[in-house]
């Protein structure tokens, strides 16, 4: 685990727990012991077990912790994935945060999971995007891997993304050569992305050197069928169809033969999964 998700943890339960958990304090006895299961109620996929297994060890390292399903799972509902036992009260504190935590990811992995059912066959890849919660970034990409997505770029430095608002202030075609060639020169390691919003603008791209993807945005089935003929047999650049796309669009919008679908509702729209914790007798 990354210091970055040890920090995201630390602020979620300095958030909830604040100067002191007083349920727990005052209604809880000091020397009780408990043993409890996370539990799936519904079916999914989970992701963010050992974040949640992590939230328990932070609050109290005495407590035992067992991680039952590995992150990545697919589950039925009734699914025991984590067993904790120990001190009652530190076990009660931490029990929302955690649930919080693994609630939200496996509801992005169970979403992913269904956009890449509804695409199975096709050789097209469901892709997430940047719009993630503010330092949850890293974890809601893991989930979106735990449900067989693929990671678009992580943030403003590891991809050059061109789109429509840089296209106006760019100055043209030949503005977008020159500029290609600089971040190739300094940053040859980095892709360029252009975002077409038509076919004729994807002829236009075609004759630049140096893109690696074209972002086609809001595109008709059939747009995206023309700009995947006039790519050719070519496997570069890479076209990534976005916007508008739902479960009951994504399989129409994959059998035209692009290589990505990039959805935002992954990461900013998944519901969570209904996860809880039970007690049982120690």
């Amino acid at each position: 685990m990354s210091e970055s998700e040890k920090t995201l943890i630390d602020l979620a339960l300095a958030e909830d727990i604040g100067t002191g958990d007083v349920t727990s304090r005052y209604f809880i006895p000091g020397d009780r012991t408990a043993r409890a299961f996370v539990t799936v109620r519904t079916p999914g996929v989970l992701s963010g077990v050992e974040v949640a297994a992590r939230v328990f060890a932070t609050v109290d390292r005495s407590l035992q912790i067992e991680v039952m399903v590995e992150d990545g799972s697919r589950v039925a509902g009734g699914a025991m994935v984590l067993k904790v036992e120990g001190p009652a009260r530190p076990l009660l504190t931490a029990e929302r945060t955690a649930l919080n935590f693994l609630q939200n990811l496996s509801g992005i992995a169970t979403l992913t999971a269904r956009y890449v059912e509804e695409t199975r066959g096709t050789g097209c890849r469901i892709l997430d995007t940047r719009k993630t919660l503010p330092g949850y970034r890293h974890l809601a990409k893991r989930a979106v891997a735990h449900g067989g997505g693929a990671n678009h770029r992580m943030g403003l430095y590891d991809r050059a993304m061109v789109k429509d608002n840089h296209l106006v202030a760019e100055g043209g075609l030949d503005a977008l050569r020159e500029a290609i060639r600089h971040l190739k020169h300094d940053h040859p390691g980095v892709e360029v992305e252009l975002e077409a919003d038509s076919p004729a603008q994807v002829r236009e791209f075609l004759t630049l050197d140096g893109v690696d993807h074209l972002l086609l945005d809001n595109m008709t089935p059939a747009g995206l069928r023309e700009c995947v003929e006039i790519r050719g047999s070519a496997r570069k650049p890479m076209l990534e169809a976005s916007g508008g796309v739902t479960l009951d669009r994504v399989a129409e919008i994959a059998a035209t033969g692009v290589d990505f679908i990039s959805v935002g509702a992954l990461t900013h729209s998944a519901p969570a999964l209904d996860i809880g914790l039970d007690f049982h007798p120690v």
